[in-house]
């Protein structure tokens, strides 16, 4: 870093020890670019003491090789290697509790900066995200289709096997315990199930037009093409019942 050019921009950091391929300056450039361009980043980055607040009171750093302290500096000084680095591993450590934008001096969000990051991951298609996101494929499917998330009873042992040996803890009684939550949507199964046909198509459409259906594409292909299938199908249904009501007005 150059004293005299007076800037905190670190030009190159490279790690000799890593077999990692070498990815060129231009993909790192706009992988940057894409982050730093978020309209929420300078909202979320601020500044950086070194002081350590962050990662000293984060949940995730006594668990994982992850310091929230870390991913503020490798932007704040734009190490544009160090950054795509966490980025493969590191920011999928992150709880996005805020723990650290509660206690940081300076207003720094590490949270903020982390969930940025692995949006762009996300939109750049990185093997990380493809990784992480898998195991919920199923859960992505049904946030997409119709707007609701997975019934509780739906998370068991059985029906999601490859969440590993913690999904065991989840077993519990679940129905029993939720008679105390005046929720008739939290008793039930089928209830989580049921959406509105106008409902799910509007939705689907808000997931296309606001490019979200593109960044599933460059992550999970299958799971993109089973979403156009089922929401082309809703769309003619719904065509057809609004055919139906139209006729209905007209016979009257």
């Amino acid at each position: 870093m150059s004293e005299a050019g007076g800037t905190r921009v670190q030009s190159y950091i490279g790690d000799p020890v890593s077999e990692a391929p070498v990815v060129d300056r231009d993909t790192l450039e706009e992988i940057f670019q894409d982050i730093q361009g978020d309209l929420r980043y300078d909202h979320e980055l601020n500044g950086c003491l070194n002081c350590g607040i962050c990662t000293a009171t984060c949940p995730a750093a006594h668990y994982y090789d992850f310091s929230p302290r870390e991913i503020v500096q490798l932007l704040w000084t734009e190490n544009l290697e160090g950054i795509y680095d966490a980025m493969q591993e590191k920011i999928w450590a992150c709880a996005q509790c805020y723990t650290c934008a509660a206690r940081c001096p300076f207003g720094n969000s590490p949270g903020g900066l982390i969930m940025i990051m692995r949006e762009t991951a996300i939109k750049h298609g990185m093997q990380s995200a493809k990784d992480v996101l898998r195991p919920f494929s199923r859960v992505m499917l049904k946030l997409i289709s119709t707007g609701n998330q997975l019934s509780p009873d739906m998370i068991n042992p059985e029906h999601f096997p490859d969440w590993g040996p913690d999904i065991c803890k989840v077993d519990a009684p679940l129905k029993l315990l939720r008679q105390a939550i005046p929720m008739p949507t939290l008793n039930t199964t089928a209830t989580a199930w049921e959406v509105n046909l106008k409902t799910s198509v509007e939705l689907y459409t808000i997931w296309e037009m606001t490019g979200v259906l593109d960044q599933l594409e460059s992550i999970d292909q299958n799971l993109f093409d089973v979403i156009i299938d089922i929401m082309d199908e809703k769309r003619e249904d719904l065509d057809d019942w609004l055919e139906e009501q139209e006729d209905g007005d007209g016979d009257e």
